[in-house]
């Protein structure tokens, strides 16, 4: 579907599940199979087929359940899942982002996690009513390149980006979930108005749009562009892959409070019809394993939410990045952020 139905039908559907349906559920998800033997679950993942088939291929070696993803954007699976309603063949939803599954919640669509799971997760990256929890953690940073600027000449706010200076050298990714997220925190600390007037000075000043986060680094890199705006693991991974001393992109992190270290989540609801699936509750548990995140420390590079499980080597502390002070389960209006973005023509 266009972008722009994407975003008219999330924004409608939702608000409209949202203040009619008093938390009705859906009754018909995939439950995969007989609640004795469970051997199948649906899985709509808003993660990467690329980033996450092998975690998934884990799973199933490990507790023998097979999974039937559907890959794609997490604002697309939410509105899909909005969309399906009752009928969804999903049992759980796997998002890039807290608003995405914030949105889905705020459709009454997810049921609550099996008791006690989510216990582990600082409360911080869970929801509070339990329907929802983050699996790993994600900082957003600006990408600069290190070639052209030093470290002091990068912006400590990303509501600079609009100075003539960076005309035509700011990269960002208006289609990815996390993006999206960061807008809306925008929105929540700033107001509307401010946020809408940013992202219009961003268009004025001629910001570049790319699919995702990967290809802002590349161009980042390459001297394309100065800046971008991405989530802290990007660099990591990619020095990994080539070597820190062979990147002249680097990573800073804005201001404390600044919307642009907004720190979220990837995480994980069951669909309501679903919640009584033992499938699905195991798959939630075991991401939540020390295991599975030392999987996502080892090859994501994101923060483990787990007590515990050691972070990846060079990053900064979890509770040292200062983001704004916005609850993640507050992120959910991903509905009004999309048509907001639409308004300004970013999608």
């Amino acid at each position: 579907m266009s972008r722009f139905r994407i975003s008219a039908t999330l924004a409608a559907a939702v608000l409209a599940l949202a203040a009619c349906s008093g938390g009705q559920s859906a009754t018909s998800a995939s439950t995969g199979a007989s609640a004795g033997a469970p051997q199948s679950l649906t899985v709509y993942s808003g993660r990467s087929e690329e980033l996450i088939a092998p975690l998934f291929a884990k799973f199933t070696e490990e507790t023998g359940i097979e999974l039937a993803a559907r890959y794609g954007d997490s604002a697309e699976l939410a509105a899909q899942l909005v969309e399906e309603g009752n009928a969804s063949p999903a049992a759980v939803f796997f998002s890039q982002d807290a608003g995405a599954l914030g949105a889905v919640d705020a459709a009454g669509l997810l049921g609550p996690l099996p008791a006690g799971a989510a216990d582990v997760v600082p409360p911080a990256y869970r929801a509070p009513n339990g329907h929802w929890t983050g699996v790993t953690g994600r900082g957003r940073v600006i990408a600069y390149d290190g070639e052209q600027l030093t470290a002091a000449e990068v912006p400590t706010s990303v509501f600079d980006l609009t100075d003539p200076a960076w005309k035509d050298q700011v990269g960002i990714a208006p289609t990815n979930a996390s993006f999206q997220s960061f807008v809306t925190a925008m929105r929540l600390t700033a107001g509307d108005t401010a946020t809408k007037a940013w992202l219009e000075g961003l268009v004025a000043n001629g910001v570049k749009k790319y699919e995702k986060n990967g290809l802002i680094l590349d161009a980042v890199d390459a001297g394309q562009i100065k800046l971008g705006l991405v989530n802290h693991y990007y660099w990591y991974e990619k020095a990994a892959e080539v070597g820190a001393e062979n990147m002249r992109a680097q990573v800073a992190f804005t201001a404390p409070a600044d919307p642009g270290t907004l720190v979220n989540v990837a995480g994980v609801g069951i669909l309501s019809g679903a919640a009584d699936n033992p499938a699905a509750q195991q798959f939630v548990s075991w991401l939540l394993s020390a295991s599975a995140q030392q999987w996502f420390v080892e090859n994501t590079y994101e923060y483990a939410l787990v007590p515990g499980v050691a972070q990846a080597e060079g990053l900064p502390a979890l509770d040292s990045l200062r983001g704004p002070d916005v609850p993640l389960a507050e992120l959910a209006d991903l509905p009004g952020t999309l048509m907001m973005l639409q308004d300004v023509g970013l999608l």
